[in-house]
């Protein structure tokens, strides 16, 4: 009977061990070093310029290195609040505005080994866009693996058929009669705040800050008017999708380097966390309301809408929408619908702020079309001057500063092929702020641009983009514009807004464009 010596174990053991190094080492080599520097050199052939890339970070460690450009701004904005410019590309995004200054409207740069088709050319992106139906543009498959905890697999993240069926089953709950049904809730959610206000103001605190309790209201809007949430659980999704927001994309983040999960295990555990909660408390309100009798007033918001046209789907095969989608659709809306309202009604009151003649204007318009009856939601969309003001905040400050695709398919647009499986990041604020398209005023609050074009004689139809474009725009803006007009008269009939000494001009990309340290602002009542 042979034994096997400790020294014959520790040969086959080295063996195993060098065997699972020199794997490692190969796969690391491979999706690191090998198919990227193939990528680039093929998108060099097809004729895109950019930023040289250094695998396997790509351009992430130049774009860290420049983002101390928007330190120092922010710094100077601390010592001189008042000074506030819209000219904003440069700060929120240096590199974008470094790399456009050597490589023009259209570049290819690398968030790690993903390569991403940058855009401000309106003219490219129109010729580009006409060649693709919406339900064939894909979403970076970086950002839906990123973004998951957050997103599953809603309409903002669905492609193809599956895209098509979605936005088919949501669609009718956005409605012209189920908004103004929703109505009677912004009204009743703005006048508490309202009265939250009055108070604060009697207490002799007459300094708010209208970014977080406009972001509140907003989470309890939507929270009522389309999940027919109570307070408590409302407030629970609320907190923990800010929470998710904040751990997904105030953390250092190497987006698209492979492996990237692993080597921030920490960051990927929280947000798995958090994503498995808020599943959990969506899927409770879900199966509760699937399980309620009173099925005809529940109808009227947007999850009741939801399981009524998915209902509508039972006995056609593969129609029907599974229970974690239908929890993926009421996270995007929940956050979507809290998000993009409160930052353009946010931003609205910094831009009145500052302006206090267009205060004025809107208040006397106010007068004029709605009265000082109780508010008729039926005369809001004769607000043409409240119109022009948001279209502009829009433009100034898009809450969504940027659109994402990923061509499908090969796209050719005149002598440039774009290849399939390219990446394609569409800067909204750069050309947003592009004085090529708006002229020399660019970055000046002018909501009369919007006077007589809805799309602010901008120089080019595709130049304006505040919910995207094609097919795949923003399906929920309606209730935007809706909740917009409403809760902005509500506040004008009561308050007139002053910039506080303390507000600091710093714009900041999180997912979303927001104020770094809040919107304070000096409220006195009327």
């Amino acid at each position: 009977m042979e034994f096997v010596t400790l020294s014959e174990v520790l040969d086959v053991l080295t063996s195993i061990i060098f065997a699972i190094c020199l794997c490692l080492l190969t796969t690391l080599t491979i999706f690191w070093w090998i198919l990227p520097n193939q990528k680039f050199q093929n998108l060099r052939r097809c004729g895109f310029d950019g930023p040289t890339p250094s695998f396997p970070l790509g351009n992430i460690k130049e774009m860290k290195r420049n983002k101390s450009l928007k330190s120092s701004f922010s710094s100077s904005c601390e010592s001189m609040a008042l000074d506030i410019t819209h000219d904003i590309h440069s700060t929120i995004s240096p590199y974008y505005s470094s790399w456009q200054k050597s490589y023009g409207k259209v570049f290819i740069y690398w968030l790690g080994t993903e390569p991403f088709l940058y855009i401000t050319d309106p003219e490219f992106l129109k010729k580009m866009s006409t060649k693709v139906l919406a339900k064939t543009w894909g979403k970076p498959s970086v950002f839906r693996k990123d973004r998951d905890p957050m997103f599953g697999n809603g309409l903002v993240m669905a492609e193809g058929n599956k895209w098509v069926h979605h936005r088919h089953i949501i669609a009718p709950a956005f409605s012209p009669l189920n908004l103004k049904r929703m109505a009677i809730m912004m009204v009743d959610s703005t006048k508490k705040m309202i009265e939250s206000w009055i108070s604060q103001i009697n207490s002799g605190h007459f300094e708010i800050d209208v970014e977080r309790e406009i972001v509140t209201t907003a989470g309890e809007i939507i929270a009522r008017a389309s999940f027919g949430m109570g307070d408590e659980n409302g407030k629970k999704v609320f907190d923990q999708l800010k929470t998710l927001q904040m751990t997904l994309f105030k953390t250092n983040r190497y987006v698209g380097v492979p492996f990237e999960k692993i080597f921030n295990i920490k960051k990927t555990l929280e947000t798995r966390k958090l994503g498995e909660e808020i599943n959990k408390l969506m899927f409770s309100i879900i199966e509760a309301r699937m399980n309620s009798n009173d099925k005809i007033q529940h109808q009227q918001d947007l999850l009741g809408h939801l399981l009524k046209e998915n209902n509508g789907t039972y006995g056609q095969l593969n129609k029907a929408l599974t229970k974690k989608e239908l929890v993926d659709e009421c996270k995007t809306f929940f956050f979507g619908g809290y998000e993009t309202t409160s930052l353009s009604i946010t931003w609205t009151l910094l831009l009145l702020a500052l302006h206090e003649d267009w205060q004025n204007q809107l208040r006397d318009e106010i007068k004029e079309v709605v009265g000082k009856e109780e508010l008729d939601i039926n005369f809001l969309a004769d607000l043409k001057k409240m119109k022009w003001v948001r279209s502009e905040a829009l433009r100034l400050y898009p809450p969504s500063p940027n659109v994402q695709r990923q061509a499908k398919e090969d796209i050719r647009v005149d002598n440039i092929k774009v290849p399939k499986g390219t990446n394609i990041w569409i800067d909204v604020v750069a050309m947003h702020h592009d004085m090529t398209l708006w002229g020399n005023d660019a970055n000046k609050f002018k909501p009369e641009r919007f006077m007589n074009d809805a799309n602010g004689e901008c120089h080019h139809t595709m130049g304006y983009l505040p919910f995207g474009f094609g097919g795949r725009a923003c399906i929920g803006r309606n209730l935007i514009f809706m909740e917009y007009n409403i809760v902005l008269t509500l506040l004008l009939t009561k308050f007139k807004f002053k910039l506080s000494p303390s507000y600091h001009h710093s714009p900041t990309i999180m997912l979303s464009l927001r104020p770094t340290y809040g919107i304070p602002l000096i409220v006195q009542p009327l």
